[in-house]
Formats: structure tokens, sequence, C-alpha cells
């Protein structure tokens, strides 16, 4: 009897601390809804069951469409680790080696030494298709992933390190590892995903979708949306500065287009635990990480990014971005716990550093109070030029420092010292250079373990 009261009574308390958890989570998501810094949705998981899941706003303003559980909403980023699985399952099935050469592939592209674990991991050293693009893609026409592969070819843009010694985040890369899926398959990227991943999981609101290619309507879907200069809400196709890029690069498959609910994506992180897919062994070599010259080593496995604390346990997350969505998913695998955020405001919130410290109780530390004046914050005003046709603009706007880089939604800058400044929503930090007079001549984006330069345009 006694031991039967002090179950109970353990019953009681995590009840009881899943309710409190899920009010704090209510009052943080509905201060940025309020302030129309968040519209999107959010399922959170503790020991395994969900504790929070709510939307926020609309699906489609247009017809005043809300938001529900079911929704569907465009990945973006965090399609990849559904593309490193596609692989995974290739592999399984004997019709792949992550030791094969890209070439094997593609034997008219010109890039020797390149694996395909090379291409998972982002250690290829190939270069970002968007500027390929940029410079020799008719804008009137949408690009799938064989025009991205025949600009390569006939382009052969310079490789930007030797495959294996570093890390730099590629585009590129998942892009060609969905054209290897369909390549080893014989079928779509699409059919192939639906076939081996979403069907046998139950995954029914999931599927790849390239909206302005494809001639099918998706019912209960996120339309994503951004804001313009009268801070009025508009789709990513009705502004000039992007409409180009998201309907030229629509239909590139793999780096992005995976699109689900996020119950659906509750479905996926629940079967991770399981050998479903693939087997126990091979799950947990693919949480295996690079190791360059000087032990330095990599934080990216397949298609997820990954860490370890002494709270937290292993944690494995990733995000995504793209004209009118933002997304996050983060796994504490050691813990069961997950939260998902889907958000069709791209120049919204991300607000997972409070989602974490909710989840495990962890009051936030005091911030650093770091202030700075409008007049020393306009001195960073100005274009950056990470390459000639990436450039980060960086504005004062109401007392608050902000940039957008080419094709992106803007994102806020805080200060942390001098500066110095932490992007939250893109997990980055900016550091802008001076010159020997005191002024600033370039910055330096930290993100992933590296450090991207870019010098301020005159």
């Amino acid at each position: 009897m006694k031991i039967f009261s002090t179950i109970l009574f353990m019953l009681f308390c995590t009840v009881m601390q899943g309710q409190e958890k899920a009010r704090k989570l209510d009052s943080l998501f509905n201060s940025l809804y309020a302030n129309e810094k968040f519209n999107g949705n959010v399922l959170v998981v503790d020991s395994g069951q969900i504790i929070y899941n709510k939307s926020f706003g609309l699906a489609n303003i247009k017809e005043n469409k809300p938001l529900n559980s079911q929704t569907v909403f465009e990945l973006a980023s965090v399609s990849k680790q559904f593309t490193a699985m596609g692989i995974m399952i290739l592999k399984k099935k004997g019709l792949i080696a992550y030791s094969d050469s890209l070439r094997h592939f593609f034997p008219e592209l010109p890039y020797h030494n390149i694996t395909v674990k090379h291409l998972i991991q982002h250690t290829s050293g190939l270069p970002d298709y968007m500027e390929l693009f940029q410079e020799h893609w008719d804008s009137s026409k949408i690009a799938v992933n064989k025009d991205m592969i025949r600009l390569l070819a006939t382009h052969q843009p310079k490789i930007l390190f030797p495959p294996g010694t570093k890390f730099e985040y590629s585009n590129t890369g998942y892009a060609l590892l969905a054209s290897i899926i369909e390549k080893q398959s014989g079928v779509s990227f699409k059919e192939f995903l639906e076939k081996e991943i979403f069907k046998p999981l139950g995954m029914a609101r999931s599927t790849v979708y390239s909206r302005r290619l494809e001639n099918r309507k998706i019912e209960n879907y996120a339309y994503g949306y951004g804001k313009n200069k009268e801070n009025k809400f508009i789709l990513p196709d009705e502004d000039p500065d992007i409409r180009r890029l998201v309907y030229t690069l629509d239909g590139i498959q793999g780096d992005g287009t995976v699109n689900a609910s996020i119950e659906d994506l509750f479905t996926w992180d629940r079967a991770l635990y399981t050998e479903k897919l693939i087997s126990k062994a091979e799950w947990e070599a693919s949480l295996e990480t690079p190791i360059f010259q000087n032990n330095k080593k990599s934080n990216y496995g397949f298609g997820w990014m990954l860490d370890s604390s002494k709270i937290f346990g292993r944690l494995m997350n990733h995000s995504g971005g793209w004209p009118g969505y933002i997304t996050f998913i983060e796994r504490h695998i050691d813990h069961n716990k997950c939260f998902i955020i889907l958000s069709n405001l791209g120049n919204g919130n991300m607000p997972y550093v409070a989602v974490r410290n909710i989840l495990y109780d962890i009051k936030p530390k005091p911030g650093n109070n770091f202030k700075v004046s409008a007049d020393s914050l306009r001195q960073y005003e100005g274009k950056y030029a990470i390459t000639p046709d990436f450039v980060i603009k960086v504005w004062l706007e109401k007392g608050t420092l902000n940039a957008q880089a080419t094709g992106q939604d803007s994102f806020e800058l805080v200060p942390e010292k001098t500066d110095w400044f932490s992007v939250p929503i893109i997990q980055a930090k900016l550091q802008f250079i001076r010159n020997d007079k005191g002024d600033v001549t370039s910055m330096i984006l930290h993100q992933n373990g590296q450090e991207t330069p870019g010098k301020k345009m005159d």
C-alpha cells in the first residue's frame, strides 16, 4: 500500500511539473504572437509525452484560415535529415556505399575524391549552387536538380577546399544526394521518401512539394509570409527583392522541399528511437562526426547538428530557413525530450533557447545588459560582401540593428560586447572589424565552427 501511494505521488508530481512547463510555454508564445514576432505551431515532448501542442495565427491570410496541428509547413533545411535517412536506407538495401565517388553517379562533374559521406557531412568543399543560378539562369524558368548538375558540369566552379579537410554547410551537397537517391532507386525523390519513410511511419501529412512548380494543391497548407516596409504581411512572391529566388529555385530538392505537419514530425521523433527504418547500429554510426587535422572536430552528423552536455545529454537539432518560413527541431535522446517549432513568419522569432530552459526548469541567466546607443549602432550600417553575389545588409530601425542576407529574411542583431552581436535565429554571431582609424571595414560571420569574412562595400 505504501509503495502504491508513493507511485501515485510521483505520478502526481510529474503531471504538475508538465502543467507548469506548459503554462510557461504558453506565456512565452502568446507574448511573441501578440507582438507579431511569431506565427506557427509548437509541439513539446517531455519524457516521451506531449506536454504542449498549440497553433498561433493563420495558415492562409487571404482566406483567413487558421493553423492547426495538421497544417503542412515547408521545412526548409530541416528536410536534410530526411534526405540523409534516404541515403541510409539505400545503403541498407545495398544500392550505395558511403565511400562511393560522386563521379560514379555523375561522371560529367569535374570534382574528384568527393564521396557520398562527404556530401552528407558537409565536408565536400562544393560551392553553393545559388550563385550559379544567379549568374547563368533564365529567371523566367523554374530550375530542377538536373539543371543544377548541368550548370556545375558546364561552368565548373572551383572547389572551396580539398574534400574531407573541413566543414562548410553545403546545400549543393544535399541536392546532389537527392539526385543520387533518384538515380539508384529508379523513382523520384518524392516517391522514394513517401514509400520508404512517410508511409511506413504513418506520416500521412508529409510529402516533397515544390508549390510553384507542381500542378497540385495541398489542403491545410501554411503559406509563408514576411513583412514589407509598411509592416504588412506579404508572400515572398510579392517581394521584389526575393521573388526571383523563390521562383527559380522552387524545383531544387534534397536540401529543402520536404513538407510536413508538426504531428508528423512528432511521429518521426518517436520512430527514431526504434528500428523501423534502419538498425540501431546504423543509426549510431550516423551520429559520428568527422575529425580534421589538429583534432578539430565537426559537429554535424547525417542531417543533424550534434552536441552533448552534462545537463542535456546527447542533443541533436536542425534549423531551417527559407523566405516565409523558419523551422526548428531538437531531440534530447538521453532524456526522451523533443521540441518542434514551425513558423510561417519568415522574419519572426525562434525562441529555442527559452523552450530548452523551460523543459529543464533552468532559470535564464541574467543578461549582460550590454547596451549600445543608436548613434553607436549606426556605424555598423552598410552592405558586407561575403561573395560578390551574397551580401549581408545591416541597418538600424527603431533602435534595433537588423541584418538581411541575399535571398533571406531579416533578423535582429543582439549586442553582446563591443563589435560583437549574436544572431539567435540562426545560431550565429557577427563580429565587426575596424581599421587603424577605428572605422568599421568588414565583418566575420561565426557559424557552425566556421569563420566567414565579408568586406564592407563602399
